[in-house]
């Protein structure tokens, strides 16, 4: 039934393009040559539509397993300490943004708070059409540079974070989770969350016992929802454990071709000397980096679809 109400919606949208193209050309050809307001109107919907029609496009590549299902944003500072604490923050704002911008539910499941600034982790759950198919781009080492504002000094710092993108599995389909096989560890949380998360054992977490993989979630009042979303993130880092897998022996079969998106750095923010937001896969660049780290990942995101599309043949 998911899928059918997917293809559905979809065949829906593309048949309400269809119909707005063919109203516009008929209006078009019934304007006569002193009806420049009317004409103004039509070109200003045709911009629209060609826009609405280049969406659709990038959404055609989105063909993968799991491309239309909602995205987990997983990211964890790397070395740097404070610096890359802060960075982290700073990228967990940039990805709340981005999808607020375009209309997903965002929730935050699960942040660790820093020493003195910025947080340690953070995962988010993206809820809406085809947020992984987007999301999966942005899995990767993110590396930023600027005059850190923590140095006394002023001097130039470089600063890492790892961001992880996981489906969300619908009802564990295709992930063999055994409940035998998963530890539930309960405990109070900290920092910030109000005196019930911090008083009373509401967080969780859930370890993978033959993979070692967790999942943790604090955010809830709730520990029963606390455990809920725990688990969904824990199916998803099974669901993509088991594709990390399956494209590892493929590329081994192949001769060890390695495709566009592997790589441990795959973006630089970089903010001083210079203004520059360059991702190395695709070798887009721009100079707005506050547009970037506001949320407008657009660009970017369609450059590594294309790119995709160009090596695979698919996205």
């Amino acid at each position: 039934m998911r899928v059918l109400h997917r293809v559905v919606d979809e065949m829906d949208r593309w048949n309400a393009l269809e119909a707005e193209a063919v109203d516009l050309a008929e209006l078009a050809d019934s304007l006569g040559e002193d009806e420049n307001d009317l004409l103004e109107e039509v070109e200003s919907h045709l911009a629209s539509l060609r826009s609405e029609l280049e969406n659709r496009r990038f959404e055609l590549m989105l063909g993968g397993d799991y491309d239309a299902s909602d995205a987990i944003i997983a990211i964890h500072s790397g070395a740097g300490g404070t610096e890359s604490q802060d960075w982290t923050e700073m990228l967990l704002r940039m990805y709340q943004r981005w999808g607020e911008s375009h209309g997903y539910a965002v929730e935050l499941l699960d942040v660790s708070p820093g020493e003195e600034a910025g947080i340690k982790s953070a995962t988010v759950r993206f809820t809406g059409r085809h947020a992984y198919g987007y999301l999966r781009s942005e899995a990767g080492v993110h590396r930023l540079v600027r005059i850190s504002p923590f140095d006394a000094g002023n001097r130039r710092h470089t600063s890492f974070a790892k961001v992880e993108a996981l489906p969300v599995i619908e009802d564990g389909a295709d992930v063999a989770l055994d409940p035998s096989e998963v530890r539930v560890d309960t405990f109070r949380s900290s920092g910030h969350g109000g005196q019930h998360v911090n008083k009373t054992e509401s967080a969780v977490r859930l370890t993978h016992i033959p993979t070692g993989l967790t999942a943790v979630c604090r955010n809830q009042r709730s520990q029963i929802r606390n455990r809920e979303l725990a688990w969904t993130v824990l199916t998803a880092r099974l669901a993509e454990l088991k594709r990390a897998e399956t494209e590892a022996r493929t590329a081994e079969l192949k001769g060890g071709n390695i495709s566009a998106d592997f790589g441990n750095q795959i973006r630089s923010y970089v903010l001083q000397p210079y203004r520059q937001v360059k991702d190395l896969r695709t070798g887009f660049e721009t100079s707005d980096t506050k547009g970037v780290l506001d949320g407008d990942l657009d660009n970017l995101i369609h450059a590594y679809l294309e790119s995709r599309m160009q090596v695979t043949g698919t996205a």
